[in-house]
């Protein structure tokens, strides 16, 4: 499988330019997937750049570990989820770019076996480490018609949520994605759409399945500390949840909404600023890549603060 992690990274230049590696920087690539980010950013800090990377998926981790081994001690991969990266990588900062790319990889949707799919059959799992416990069959058989209705509106965003949600839960127990795909495509009633029906649906449960905005959330508050002062945070996401939190978290830290003097100055100096305010188009700044039309890039940088005197 470790050659299938070796596609084209999501918005390459961009992440490049925001990051700004240099060859006495350190930094930390919180989804690493298959390394293409990061072998960008080891060869643009070269000869001296180190970078850590995180991946919680065991066979991403496994072939990036090996495309990029050629680097030597300049990469240390770790398995663990991005969420976590205060206790996991906070020792080996901090860090002068951190850099989270939210985005499914095209592995883990194209291969049957690890359930993401409602194009190809496979077991309904969903989990992106396959150590974890919980899989997408076993939250379909702990849920009520209220905790899926919920799951389905939230992390899909799924206008026609109860419909679904009643015909998943009269046909359970699920064990194959194209039987659940078809139900729900039967009971939403969508007809001539241009995604899948099934599309939305899929999407909340792998959400809910690997809490990814809560590893987002905590991963926030995480990097923010990890950055080293000039530090930037890079981050790529692909659907409006994720990138509306961003968004908020982004500007908050910048000040945008704190209290100002009489002047518009703020009364508290933020700690940070947006290069890119409105954030970068990946249908824009990438457009020879498919898998960049829903991507979005913002980057807050830390401003260094003056020591009181």
């Amino acid at each position: 499988m470790g050659n299938d992690f070796n596609h084209q990274p999501v918005l390459l230049t961009s992440t490049v330019e925001a990051l700004q590696p240099r060859p006495d920087g350190r930094y930390l690539d919180g989804t690493l997937g298959g390394g293409g980010h990061a072998e960008a950013i080891l060869q643009a800090s070269d000869p001296s750049g180190q970078l850590v990377g995180l991946d919680r998926d065991p066979q991403a981790l496994e072939a990036a570990t090996a495309r990029l081994s050629k680097y030597g001690d300049r990469f240390t991969p770790i398995h663990t989820d991005f969420g976590s990266m205060l206790d996991t990588a906070g020792e080996r900062g901090p860090f002068d770019g951190i850099l989270l790319d939210l985005g499914v990889s095209s592995p883990q949707l194209d291969h049957a076996d690890r359930g993401f799919s409602f194009r190809h059959d496979g077991p309904v799992d969903m989990r992106m480490d396959p150590s974890q416990d919980l899989t997408a069959s076993a939250l379909l058989d702990s849920l009520d018609e209220t905790g899926l209705v919920d799951i389905l509106r939230r992390y899909g965003e799924e206008p026609r949520a109860r419909r679904i949600a009643k015909a998943i839960l009269d046909g359970r127990p699920w064990t194959r994605t194209l039987e659940l795909a078809h139900c729900v495509a039967e009971s939403s009633g969508y007809k001539n759409s241009r995604t899948h029906p099934a599309t939305r649906t899929f999407q909340a449960l792998r959400m809910a399945v690997n809490d990814e905005l809560g590893q987002l959330e905590r991963a926030l508050d995480s990097a923010l500390a990890l950055l080293a002062p000039h530090g930037r945070l890079v981050i790529i996401s692909f659907h409006s949840l994720e990138d509306r939190m961003v968004k908020r978290y982004f500007r908050q830290a910048a000040g945008e909404n704190s209290p100002k003097d009489p002047f518009g100055h703020p009364i508290h100096p933020p700690a940070f600023v947006l290069p890119h305010r409105r954030g970068i188009s990946g249908k824009k700044a990438d457009p020879d890549n498919p898998r960049s039309r829903s991507a979005r890039l913002r980057t807050i940088e830390k401003i260094p603060q003056k020591n009181p005197q």
